[in-house]
């Protein structure tokens, strides 16, 4: 019997994964939320919908300059904690929402420090998942990135994330607005054969930014589209029952998909 056993762990360090950690296979109709920026409404209108239809989401956050005091346009690090405290990721996008291709190795990583800082200092577990403010990145940012071992970071790009051929420092999303309905209601039917469908939504709705403004309306049509039809909604942490990272961490790091439409 014990040597059964040993030959079956064998087995499964061989074909790469273990009875702790086994990797699932991508179901059809797999869709992550992400929400970038901590404006208020997460807070007041996402999150309860959230919770309402029973889906997984993670929330970018940072100190969005100049007015992130204004508890009426941003979130306090108070309600933040109540998110992760509600169940939902709490993932890195730099203290200030910074312009990163301009900084220095040190001054990125200060812009990390913080907001792990200020989580640690919560009871907030620290993230290893960023999501690029503004979209902005470059080969560099990519090496800071892997100094600092992180595990994924978001892009842009429109388009669906194929875990075998997207580096997960460059996985891409769609971004919502109130104008772009047709377009997410069609990128939500690539979710199949593999790719999974990743949303950037930011304020619902968004008052200080509203070209990136989602109405609560719209927002909940998006929701109950996604319950009604049977999609499986995640947090990008989740990302780890179906990808493999120590693999995908092998792959080209192509950065001109992530910035195409």
């Amino acid at each position: 019997m014990k040597q059964h056993f040993f030959y079956l762990l064998v087995s499964l360090q061989i074909f790469g994964c273990s009875s702790e950690n086994q990797i699932n296979d991508i179901p059809d109709k797999l869709v992550v939320l992400t929400f970038d920026d901590a404006p208020a409404s997460q807070y007041s209108v996402v999150a309860p919908l959230l919770k309402e239809f029973g889906f997984g989401a993670t929330f970018y956050v940072c100190e969005f300059p100049p007015n992130y005091r204004d508890s009426t346009l941003y979130m306090n690090w108070r309600q933040i904690h109540a998110l992760e405290k509600m169940g939902f990721e709490i993932a890195n996008h730099t203290r200030s929402h910074a312009k990163i291709t301009e900084l220095s190795q040190t001054e990125f990583n200060a812009e990390l420090e913080y907001i792990d800082f200020k989580c640690d200092s919560l009871g907030i577990p620290i993230s290893k998942n960023f999501a690029y403010p503004g979209y902005r990145l470059n080969a560099e940012i990519l090496e800071y990135l892997k100094e600092k071992n992180y595990r994924m970071a978001r892009a842009g790009g429109s388009r669906p994330y194929d875990p075998l051929k997207d580096h997960p420092y460059l996985i891409p999303s769609w971004a919502t607005d109130e104008n772009n309905k047709s377009e997410i209601m069609d990128a939500l039917q690539k979710a199949k054969d593999g790719k999974i469908v990743v949303l950037t939504l930011h304020g619902v709705p968004d008052i200080e930014h509203p070209w990136v403004n989602t109405p609560p309306e719209l927002f909940r049509e998006y929701l109950q589209y996604l319950a009604d039809n049977d999609y499986t909604v995640i947090s990008m942490r989740d990302l780890e029952k179906y990808v493999d990272f120590e693999e995908a961490m092998k792959l080209e790091k192509d950065l001109s998909k992530p910035l195409k439409n």
